[in-house]
Order: structure tokens, then C-alpha cells, then sequence
């Protein structure tokens, strides 16, 4: 098998596992006041403090949830409804090329709570211009609620000026979020340097469990809690902590710190490998997103190639057969027969939208995943190009 899907999730690194495990076979509550509950929240607390630690947060910082889209939620939602409390402010302003994890959370904030959203436009690579996000809040800066703007594509890798556009929003004293989902264990991620208010990261996403992220909140915002209950985490997020998955995602996110330069340049590397190998065997395919390999510009391990005359879901499907594993795009919205939002607000068209590989490699990939796919591209896309020709004909 060829694992070449890590951006959807990655396998566990051996330190989150054997921290999850151990903390498995034990019990207690963090929020109960015996012995047992003691040491439950100093596990959860020394995690607390390591997350903190890896990605430049103070511990205070860290609101843990039970993944990214639970905390692109709370950031959104939250935010958007404290921010009405002194005065209306209607206006969310969010990139185009967004996750769904915000893409409907704010769509939802239109539909049912008043609010009105600016798509930030992006580029031919799909970057979000800063000085777009100044001139819309400079139209009416009383009225915005938030800026949202995710730190790296999750689909074309392409990340973006995120420092930048966080200074662009704290200059009007707007708050500032981002989905760093795609960026935490794999790029430099330091949340006091970045000036943002708001930061999403997953577990799963950096070697770490299923089911378990953080909310990082700087001390001066407060959103307004999506769950009540028992004032868990700083009041914003009620909810019993899941002391396993959180010891695992600490050991993840400590591990990915130590090891993430060497890393990022092997993994980059296998991408810069992966792009001329396809690109050979099928030389019209197109690379999607910034052509500049470097960390400031795209993910290390993202590799998204167009193919034209195949339809993503016909390759992906023949690649599977053959045991190489990929995606047609984010794992959220896959079953669903439409072109990417993400190359739509790219200026791609629809039909190019539709015949796209998203090649994503990680901590266990290897050469031979590599020339296993270089091997299979060519006669997959030649089996796609010809199913294609064959439904044209009979329609």
C-alpha cells in the first residue's frame, strides 16, 4: 500500500500511541477532586503546558476541544456572537478557499443569525491578498465581527500571509482566526508571533488521535461558549476532558516540535520527487497552488495535479485498486460529485476542477510510495481518459 492521503489524517506517531495507551488503563475524572481526578488533570494540565509549549501559546491558551471542526466552530460562532453584545456588527470576513469546518459555520451565521459575509477573493495560487482584507474592513470597520482566513490550504497547500493579514485586522481591533489544521506539526507555527486572536489545530492532523484539538484563544477575546455545562476550559467549552486522547495529542505535538526541520526537508523532498514523476509520465498534468516548493509559500508534503480529460473520482477509484491511496480533495466532503470550491475561486473551470489528485505524504512516507504511484500514474490515466471518451460518446 501507497498511504499517500496524510493530509486527511496521518498515522499516529509512537509516542502519542504509547501515551494514549497508558492512559487507557487508568481512571479518573480531571475535574473531580480525589486522588484519582488529581492525577488526571495534571496529565491533562502537563499536556496542557506541552501544547503550549510547541506551538508558542501560553498554557491559559489552549481550550481543548474535540477536534478542528469543533474549534473552527466555537472561533466562529463564538466570536461572532460576542461581538454583537456591545453593538451589531454584522460582517464576517473569510477566504474563499476556507475548510467546510468554516465555510459553513459562517454560512450558517448568514442563514439563521443575520450575518453577512465578504468572500475574501484569492490568486491564480490561491493566496489572499492583506491589503483586500484592509480595504473591506475600512468600508465600515463598526460593522466587522471577525476575519477569518485559514494559515495553509488544505487542498492546494498554498499558505498564506497569515501575520500579515492578522496585523490588517488588529490595526482596526477586529479579531482574527485561523484554521491552522494543515500547518501544526508540519510548518513553524509560533501563535504569539503570528498576532492572531483565534488558531485551530487537530490531533489527528500531526501524529496524534482521532478526536481530540485545541482552540488556542488569546486571553483577550472571550466567544460566547457553543456547549454549556460544567464551565470546562476557561468557561468557553463545557465537557468532561478526555485525558487519553489529550496526553496523545501532547506527546504528538512534542514529538512533531523535535523532529519537524528534518522532517520538513525529507518530506519535501519526496514531494519534489512525487511532481517530477507524475509530471513525466503524464507531462499535461497541471500542479495546482503556489509552484514555489519552499515552506513559505507551500505545505511540504502537498502535491495537487490536474489531469486533464479524467474525472478525479475515476482516478482516484483505479489508483485505490491498484493500493495507492489519495483524494480527490478534503476527506469532509468526499462522496460529493462536485468540482472544488477551492480551484473554482481559483479561476479554475469546472471540468478542470473536476479531474484533480490531491497527493499528500507525511511522517511514513517513503520512497517506494513514491515510485509506486510514478508507476501507476500513466496507465491509470490513460484507463480514466478512455472511460471518459466512452460516457461522452453514449450521452
Amino acid at each position: 500500500m501507497a498511504y499517500l492521503d496524510h493530509a486527511a489524517t496521518t498515522p499516529m506517531l509512537p509516542a502519542a500511541m504509547a501515551a494514549l495507551t497508558k492512559e487507557l488503563g487508568e481512571v479518573g475524572n480531571p475535574s473531580s477532586l480525589h486522588a484519582a481526578g488529581r492525577r488526571a488533570r495534571r496529565v491533562v494540565e502537563e499536556s496542557r503546558e506541552a501544547i503550549a509549549a510547541a506551538f508558542g501559546a501560553r498554557p491559559s491558551e489552549v481550550v481543548f476541544t474535540a477536534g478542528g471542526t469543533e474549534a473552527d466552530n466555537l472561533a466562529i460562532k463564538g466570536l461572532y456572537w460576542s461581538r454583537q453584545q456591545q453593538c451589531r456588527r454584522p460582517r464576517i470576513l473569510a477566504s474563499s478557499v476556507e475548510h467546510h469546518a468554516v465555510l459553513d459555520p459562517v454560512q450558517w451565521l448568514v442563514d439563521y443569525q443575520g450575518a453577512e459575509v465578504v468572500w475574501l477573493d484569492v490568486d491564480s495560487v490561491g493566496r489572499v491578498d492583506p491589503q483586500h482584507i484592509h480595504d473591506e474592513i475600512a468600508k465600515d470597520p463598526q460593522s466587522v465581527a471577525l476575519v477569518t482566513v485559514m494559515w495553509a490550504n488544505n487542498e492546494v497547500g498554498t499558505v498564506q500571509p497569515i501575520a500579515q493579514c492578522a496585523a490588517v485586522a488588529a490595526g482596526f481591533e477586529v479579531p482574527c482566526h485561523s484554521d491552522a489544521v494543515q500547518v501544526a506539526g508540519h510548518l513553524p507555527l509560533d501563535f504569539a508571533a503570528s498576532g492572531l486572536d483565534a488558531l485551530t489545530i487537530s490531533g489527528h492532523k500531526l501524529g496524534g488521535p482521532l478526536g481530540v484539538g485545541a482552540l488556542l484563544l488569546g486571553r483577550s477575546v472571550s466567544p460566547t461558549p457553543l456547549i454549556h455545562g460544567g464551565g470546562q476550559e476557561r468557561d468557553v467549552r463545557s465537557g468532561t476532558l478526555d485525558t487519553p486522547s489529550i496526553a496523545g495529542f501532547a506527546a504528538a505535538a512534542t514529538e512533531g516540535m523535535d523532529t519537524r526541520p528534518d522532517r520538513e526537508a525529507t518530506v519535501a523532498a519526496l514531494r519534489d520527487d512525487l511532481i517530477a514523476g507524475v509530471l513525466k509520465q503524464v507531462p499535461d498534468a497541471r500542479l495546482n497552488g503556489d509552484p514555489r516548493m519552499d515552506a513559505a509559500h507551500r505545505l511540504p508534503g502537498n502535491a495537487h495535479l490536474s489531469f486533464p480529460g479524467c474525472e478525479g473520482d475515476s482516478l482516484l477509484m483505479l489508483l485505490d485498486a491498484r493500493g495507492v491511496h489519495c483524494s480527490t480533495g478534503s476527506a469532509c466532503s468526499a462522496g460529493v460529485a462536485e468540482p472544488s470550491h477551492v480551484l473554482l475561486a481559483m479561476g479554475s473551470s469546472p471540468a478542470e476542477a473536476r479531474s484533480s489528485l490531491r497527493l499528500s505524504l507525511g511522517h511514513t512516507s517513503t520512497r517506494a510510495d513514491i515510485e509506486e504511484l510514478v508507476a501507476t500514474i500513466g496507465p491509470v490515466v490513460e484507463r480514466a481518459r478512455a472511460a471518459r471518451a466512452s460516457s461522452a460518446e453514449q450521452a
